[in-house]
């Protein structure tokens, strides 16, 4: 495979490309100044969210309303808002640092994201300049609170089924909106709203910006939720809401694109939040098994809890090695878009919109790696984790909506796929020569060539095997499907398996080999065990994804070769992977928190 460099890559040609590790960004290499907007989101936390968690799930009065404005007066809703409209004009990777620092933050957490992302973007994205100039800068403070309304009660997963509509008044003044949205979330105190809605008989939504003080709007009570209870969730109506023709955002017809393209920055804000959720759950789990004494030891002395720990803290390590590798993507791709002469707005669109297929991927993992870890956490805790006065009950019951959020999981690996495949089919990726070429080397000899000894070549040659098993079962599915492929979605979920597992042990063989290279090798020794546990699990999950896959479409000759081509491509070297999760367990209980 090729090496090129991030800056020339495209969204998805990870799978068909190797990237060198020089050409990516890590966490590790975040400045001064970024640290320090980490630092104060932290310290947000710790002062005002973490003492009154009861307070804002009980949904306090007021609470949570003055909890954004004291992050808006830290300039926590502005981060990534243009210097032009009160903000502090940061790269993508640094919003997506504040998303990661605030993910520990609960319910107040999901109130920030959706107001600075789908609640605030649409219009940064796509309002006029006189939208902009209007409703930015008191978002930016928190003097105006957003929300977002999509969802209907029969519009889910497919969002352009939604009913609610948009009728021009006789004088041509105003829109009359009527229709029924729910799940809003920030919906109870929320001054705007981003409503989608039909105009006449449009087949396609557009989309509106919805001033409270409008009138025609009710809600329903709070919802009553199994997690994030301190989260504004209601249902709204409209009935003959009069929205001003100066508030349709952007073209008529609009609104799905609308949707599509602020729900790929949801998900990959939503995958980088879960690492502050899972850091945290990991520091009071770590900081539990030393305190928890049976039979005469801390829990932390035990191998079971020491498994847990180790695969918590790799699962996570791998997961913020993607996420940041994303990031850097979106902003190397909107620098690009923007010295071409693009529009600043424009190119922030397109730049995310190129790494959708990243972005649904680091959702998936970041919802699960979360899950697994929530889960885990509360078994350490034992019966203790069970109870309301521990944090695990709160954290286990909360991560759980991440799975639906921003388009459910399997909604989210069904369109990995689709999404490879339609952009091979533009002719933007080339897919179909590399998976040629592996149906080709099937036919071939295996090559038993002189290993290299250099550090990461076995690592390096067993992720091109999972590309090319990845390839190999794709090419032969389309080719075997065609048509009928986009129905069979347990394939469909195979294949994006295959490719989700393939992406983030790239990411983290990356980021350790730049680790290495900045800190040496005797720095590293933690990050390298669980760079090759991950691979390890990578290779068993490929095989097992893969197997199911061809069983599901291939028989006879077709089948039995791909299966001798499967195993070919999953090989691995004998790896004490016990010995490697104890050594990472033994830094984290020595440092007593996450220390990677």
């Amino acid at each position: 495979m090729e090496t090129v460099k991030t800056k020339s890559i495209k969204g998805g040609e990870f799978i068909i490309r190797e990237t060198a590790c020089g050409d990516i960004f890590i966490p590790e290499e975040f400045d001064e100044e970024q640290l320090m907007i980490k630092k104060t989101c932290e310290d947000f936390l710790e002062a005002e969210v973490f003492p009154n968690l009861d307070r804002i799930d009980n949904q306090e009065e007021g609470l949570m309303v003055s909890l954004m404005d004291k992050a808006g007066e830290l300039g926590l809703l502005a981060v990534s808002i243009p210097e032009e409209y009160g903000g502090f004009g940061k790269n993508f990777n640094t919003s997506m640092l504040v998303a990661d620092s605030v993910g520990a933050g609960c319910s107040f957490a999901v109130a920030l994201s959706a107001h600075t992302g789908i609640g605030t973007l649409p219009i940064l994205y796509y309002g006029s300049k006189e939208q902009k100039d209007k409703y930015i800068p008191k978002l930016a403070t928190g003097e105006w609170k957003a929300s977002y309304c999509l969802t209907e009660p029969n519009s889910g997963s497919d969002a352009n089924s939604g009913r609610t509509k948009a009728v021009l008044n006789e004088e041509g003044t105003h829109y009359l909106i009527t229709g029924q949205k729910m799940w809003i979330t920030n919906g109870g105190f929320a001054d705007i709203f981003i409503v989608f809605a039909k105009i006449g008989e449009d087949k396609n939504l557009s989309a509106f910006i919805v001033e409270k003080e409008f009138g025609g709007i009710s809600m329903n009570p709070e919802e009553h939720k199994l997690g994030i209870k301190g989260s504004s969730t209601r249902q709204v109506f409209f009935t003959d809401c009069p929205v001003p023709v100066s508030n349709l955002l952007s073209d008529r017809e609009n609104g799905f694109k609308i949707a599509v393209n602020i729900l790929n920055i949801g998900r990959i804000k939503l995958g980088v939040a879960a690492i502050g959720s899972s850091r945290k759950v990991l520091n009071h789990a770590i900081n539990y098994s030393n305190e928890r004494v049976q039979f005469g030891l801390p829990i932390s002395k035990f191998g079971a809890i020491r498994y847990k720990i180790a695969e918590m803290a790799t699962r996570n390590f791998t997961l913020e090695s993607a996420c940041y590798r994303a990031g850097q993507n979106i902003d190397d791709a909107y620098d690009a878009l923007v010295a071409e002469g693009m529009e600043p707005a424009q190119a922030k669109l397109k730049s995310t919109e190129q790494f959708a297929v990243e972005c649904a991927i680091i959702k998936v993992w970041g919802s699960e790696v979360l899950d697994y870890i929530v889960d885990e956490g509360l078994q350490i805790y034992g019966g203790m984790g069970y109870s309301a006065e521990a944090p695990m009950e709160r954290a286990y019951r909360d991560s759980r909506i991440n799975r639906i959020f921003e388009g459910t999981n399997e909604i989210n690996r069904i369109l990995i796929l689709d999404m490879l495949l339609k952009r091979a089919l533009k002719g933007e990726l080339d897919l179909m020569t590399p998976a040629q070429a592996v149906a080709a080397e099937l036919m071939s000899i295996p090559d038993f060539g002189e290993e290299e000894n250099s550090l990461f070549a076995l690592e390096k040659r067993i992720l091109a095997n999972l590309k090319k098993a990845g390839l190999m079962i794709a090419g032969a599915a389309v080719q075997k499907l065609m048509m009928t492929l986009s129905k069979e979605q347990e394939i469909l979920m195979n294949i994006a398996d295959i490719i989700g597992y393939v992406y983030l042990a790239e990411s983290t063989i990356l980021r350790v080999e730049k680790l290495v290279k900045l800190r040496g090798e005797a720095a590293c020794t933690g990050q390298l065990d669980m760079m090759r546990v991950y691979l390890y699990h990578t290779v068993d999950k490929v095989f097992i994804a893969g197997k199911e896959a061809l069983y599901s479409f291939a028989e006879g000759d077709e089948l039995r070769m791909m299966l001798v081509g499967l195993r070919r491509f999953t090989k691995s070297e004998p790896f004490n992977i016990k010995e490697a999760r104890q050594r990472v367990a033994k830094q984290l209980i020595e440092a007593n928190k996450y220390c990677y």
